[in-house]
């Protein structure tokens, strides 16, 4: 018996430990449980479209609704390039044209990835499971990335570094310190010869995130971290900010974004001459007041030949002459796929005969202090004081509100409301439960 009680305890041990041994499935963001279907559509617009341009400056690659396209620069037909369930965006072609980087949640949370030119052979380069990454731009070599890591705090949404990577992977190295967890930093740029990156970063009063900010006087400036001294110099600032920094290939200028009055302008800043002017207003309002995580404006890039700005506004992609400030609409077509899954329901009942009442308002009391009329539940209650058990007053249907009581107390006025015949004021008289009169004191 002994013997059979040992081999027992040997068994059930095994099956513990083999219980623990199993991994857990791994989740395939691409590929969940649950039921999907899949809905099909055409637009030629979009909203908050990143793109970039070809090193040759042939084609662009763009986002729209979490998947990512190229197009041809003279417009037309969109090609698929990344598609699934995975929220992919903010694409950035490697400057010897073979491969791209973007921001993926394939991984489960956002990072870094890059993949060829077609999409295809996608690899993770960040792996953080906390301190998110996104808006990824290639260094000269097209060895290496820059990238905003994100931190958060006890109050809001947090802050942002950046910090570099190798494409094959790694811990990063560190480039920029966040001063408080509150303030963003974003938008890297990085100069042809690779010394420079700039950036935009919160700088308005206060040291803190605040949610009255004034997007006139100056919420974002443009800085730039020197790699060779480790030095960090503001080049723009000014009334109306300055965000999303996007350095010329030849170095020389820097076109941004800038809020003048109520609109949102693309600039361009002379680096050798310190030279600014507006170039482009047909731009969508920038989330300078927002958390802008992913950045204060979306992001673009200038032609290889320094001659245009392409770039998105109000749905649709603008190719910008910086002589001539004219503007060409690049049309666009994307056959869009996306899976849906379907919502989970569940029944609910959401009224019953009878309830308690919570909460009360309005509430006003008789001259002679007994009797409360009051607002439950859209309508007006009356109540003998102390102890008395609430009854309604009328027999109405239009809502009712702010009951008022004559100086003899014998009547009230209160205001009513439905969708066909909007607001109106009534009299009623308290002797007894009453319809509402037909004709009201006042119509609104």
């Amino acid at each position: 018996m002994k013997n059979k009680h040992i081999l027992l305890l040997f068994t059930l041990l095994l099956f513990t430990l083999n219980s623990f041994s199993q991994e857990k499935p791994k989740w395939d963001v691409n590929n969940p449980p649950g039921d999907w279907r899949t809905v099909e559509f055409s637009v030629d617009e979009g909203t908050w479209m990143n793109l970039d341009v070809s090193p040759n400056g042939s084609e662009i690659v763009f986002d729209l609704l979490g998947d990512i396209y190229t197009v041809p620069m003279s417009g037309g037909a969109a090609v698929p390039v990344r598609t699934g369930i995975a929220y992919e965006v903010q694409p950035r072609y490697s400057p010897d044209g073979q491969q791209i980087c973007f921001t993926s949640d394939a991984g489960g949370a956002d990072n870094i990835w890059v993949a060829k030119r077609d999409g295809s052979d996608a690899k993770q380069v960040t792996k953080e499971e906390f301190r998110l990454l996104n808006n990824p731009i290639w260094m000269p070599d097209s060895e290496y990335l820059v990238a905003r890591k994100h931190f958060t705090s006890g109050r809001s949404l947090g802050a942002g570094e950046l910090w570099m990577y190798h494409k094959s992977g790694g811990a990063g190295l560190q480039l920029t310190k966040r001063k408080n967890d509150q303030q963003d930093l974003n938008e890297p740029s990085v100069s042809p010869d690779g010394r420079y990156v700039y950036y935009s970063e919160d700088m308005y009063e206060g040291g803190y995130f605040k949610y009255n900010k004034d997007p006139n006087s100056q919420i974002y400036v443009i800085k730039r971290f020197d790699r060779e001294k480790g030095e960090t110099k503001t080049i723009i600032s000014g009334p109306g900010g300055a965000s999303r920094p996007q350095v010329s290939p030849d170095g020389s200028k820097l076109a941004f974004v800038r809020r003048v009055r109520t609109e949102t302008v693309l600039f361009i800043h002379d680096l050798e001459t310190g030279e600014e002017w507006p170039l482009f207003d047909g731009l969508s309002k920038d989330q300078q007041e927002a958390w802008a995580i992913f950045g204060v404006y979306t992001g673009y890039d200038w032609t290889p030949d320094n001659q245009n700005i392409v770039i998105w506004g109000k749905g649709k992609i603008w190719k910008v002459n910086v002589a001539s400030a004219k503007a060409t609409e690049i049309p666009f077509t994307v056959n869009a796929k996306h899976q849906l899954a379907e919502t989970v329901r569940f029944d609910q009942k959401v009224d019953a005969d009878k309830f308690t009442v919570n909460v009360i308002r309005q509430a006003r009391t008789s001259p002679d202090g007994k009797t409360l009329v009051f607002n439950a539940v859209g309508y007006l209650w009356k109540k003998d004081l102390p102890n008395g058990k609430p009854k309604r007053l009328t027999d109405g249907t239009d809502f009712e509100y702010e009951p008022a009581f004559s100086p003899d107390g014998k009547s009230i006025v209160y205001a009513t409301w439905n969708d066909a015949n909007h607001g109106a004021i009534y009299k009623l008289s308290l002797s007894g439960r009453a319809k509402p009169v037909k004709k009201p004191l006042i119509y609104l």
